[in-house]
């Protein structure tokens, strides 16, 4: 993100063209990456294993919070200043956040193992491929991701088709999900004392079972209690799913594998939104959302089945 103090700069000296935007924010993209794989390494140097769930916990409660009020802070700032600035503003906050960050012990394990991750990254991958455990963390998150995708797309034509309402009954459904997320997700250090694959894969279920609903022709009221609740239900699932890779892979090579996670699920809820469209048109919203809910519970079962023969073979 600090890159993109270069867009006010570059809008001062009139050269803000789109193709350096575009560039600006690729590199960011690229950073930002780089960036979540060494903020929960840093969290796994720090903590011992009993306090890592929690720490995740308030770190992915804060950025379902951010959704909430970043949007709304920005667009009143955008009213007084111009929207280069803001992104000055913002990257600004991150060289702040870099400095700070910084002074914390650990810092410079995480470095060291960052430095050479691009070297590593194929034998981060053998490295996945040998472990069944993180491969399967992996594989059941890029699903979870792939399959709300569509819910992006759905979710916006399903009030605007189906209930012939505008932005505010969207905007309630989005907030509501939201603070579900927060609770939700400030509410998974209290998981840690229970067994975190079982609680991970009951996760993955509840969000399916809250959408299916929607296909049942509910009404707004009670389709709106079950995207909340969803959204509460979906809160651990970050905090949880990083805490299984910090708890199974080698120390040495945790900035390595998260790195590659980050660039899996890159391609996650892209292509699954991608797919939101043309699914949208030949079935409708409704059933969209109701089919992405049927098929996230059945990748909960499949990867408890799956789960439940590998411990028999064990």
């Amino acid at each position: 993100m600090v890159l993109l103090g270069c867009v006010p700069c570059a809008w001062i000296a009139g050269v803000l063209h789109p193709v350096l935007y575009v560039g600006l924010l690729a590199g960011s993209s690229v950073l930002h990456a780089w960036g979540s794989a060494g903020k929960y390494s840093l969290i796994s140097q720090m903590l011992p294993p009993d306090q890592r769930l929690a720490a995740n916990a308030l770190i992915s409660s804060s950025a379902s919070a951010s959704v909430i009020v970043g949007p709304a802070v920005a667009g009143f700032l955008a009213v007084v200043v111009s929207p280069a600035w803001i992104i000055g503003l913002d990257a600004m906050s991150f060289a702040l956040l870099a400095v700070q960050v910084g002074r914390l012990s650990g810092v410079k394990a995480v470095a060291a193992a960052a430095s050479v991750g691009a070297r590593r990254s194929a034998t981060g991958l053998r490295l996945l491929r040998s472990q069944p455990e993180l491969l399967g963390i992996l594989a059941l998150t890029w699903l979870f991701n792939f399959l709300y995708g569509p819910v992006e797309v759905a979710l916006p034509l399903h009030v605007t088709d189906d209930l012939h309402s505008g932005a505010s009954l969207l905007g309630l459904y989005w907030t509501l999900f939201g603070v579900g997320a927060v609770l939700g997700g400030l509410a998974a250090g209290a998981l840690s004392k229970l067994p975190h694959w079982p609680v991970t894969l009951g996760i993955v279920a509840g969000w399916g079972l809250m959408l299916v609903p929607f296909g049942l022709g509910v009404s707004t009221g009670i389709s709106l209690v079950c995207f909340g609740l969803g959204g509460m239900i979906y809160g651990p699932f970050t905090a949880l799913s990083f805490t299984l890779l910090q708890n199974r892979t080698p120390e040495a090579w945790l900035t390595t594998v998260l790195a590659v996670r980050g660039a899996a699920l890159l391609t996650a809820s892209p292509v699954g939104t991608a797919l939101g469209g043309p699914l949208s048109a030949a079935m409708g919203p409704r059933q969209v959302l109701a089919a992405s809910g049927i098929a996230t519970i059945t990748v909960a079962v499949v990867a408890t089945a799956v789960r439940a023969w590998g411990n028999r073979r064990g």
